[in-house]
């Protein structure tokens, strides 16, 4: 999805300042999609959710499917700004990967881990009937895995890392072990269980 292609709200004529929060409303949008699922999510669920009226979503969207979209380019920058900022005190590869395990892991217990990942519940919802959704999310998970293997090359090269692993690999795993985090946060995990998962998955680097 190119920048163009974007979702965005439907734009209002001068003199319609937006009724509502739009950030508020797309995070309450990302609540209740990531906990049931789209197909699930009704047309009152998602209004409630987002604290809004029924006339409010239709003059910024066009229809559910607009919203979802925005939602999940919203979801996709949150995430990302939080591990910039896990990332920003990280000095080798190892601590890199370290840094995005330790951010998934905090997302996969408690009430934050029970309502689940908005990437994985796009792949498992939408990606069989949705092409563009199908290939939006096929982007992203492939960004990640691209951002680990940099990340093990990185402390191969400084020697945090195995030199003798292989990085394509590697990192195809530890996304394997990244995402599957938030489907079994979703069954209610603890924070040591998922520490206890950070943990092992750094000895793939050994």
């Amino acid at each position: 999805m190119n920048a163009s292609a974007s979702p965005t709200p439907e734009s209002r004529g001068p003199g319609r300042p937006r009724e509502f929060d739009l950030d508020a409303a797309l995070d309450g949008a990302i609540g209740v999609f990531s906990e049931i699922g789209y197909h699930a999510t009704s047309l009152g669920k998602l209004t409630a959710a987002m604290q809004i009226a029924e006339g409010s979503l239709y003059k910024a969207f066009r229809d559910k499917r607009a919203v979802f979209l925005a939602a999940f380019e919203r979801y996709v920058r949150l995430r990302s700004r939080r591990l910039a900022e896990e990332l920003a005190s990280a000095r080798t590869g190892r601590d890199r990967v370290r840094a995005v395990l330790a951010v998934y892991a905090e997302a996969s217990h408690g009430s934050l881990g029970r309502r689940g990942c908005l990437v994985v519940g796009s792949a498992v919802d939408l990606a069989s009937s949705d092409p563009e959704m199908a290939g939006r999310v096929a982007e992203v998970l492939a960004m990640r895995e691209r951002r680990l293997a940099d990340f093990v090359r990185e402390g191969q090269a400084d020697g945090s890392i195995a030199a003798g692993a292989d990085a394509a690999a590697t990192a195809r795993l530890l996304l394997c072990v990244i995402q599957g985090m938030r489907v079994l946060g979703k069954t209610g995990r603890s924070p040591e269980e998922m520490a206890s998962v950070v943990e092992s998955a750094l000895k793939l680097l050994d």
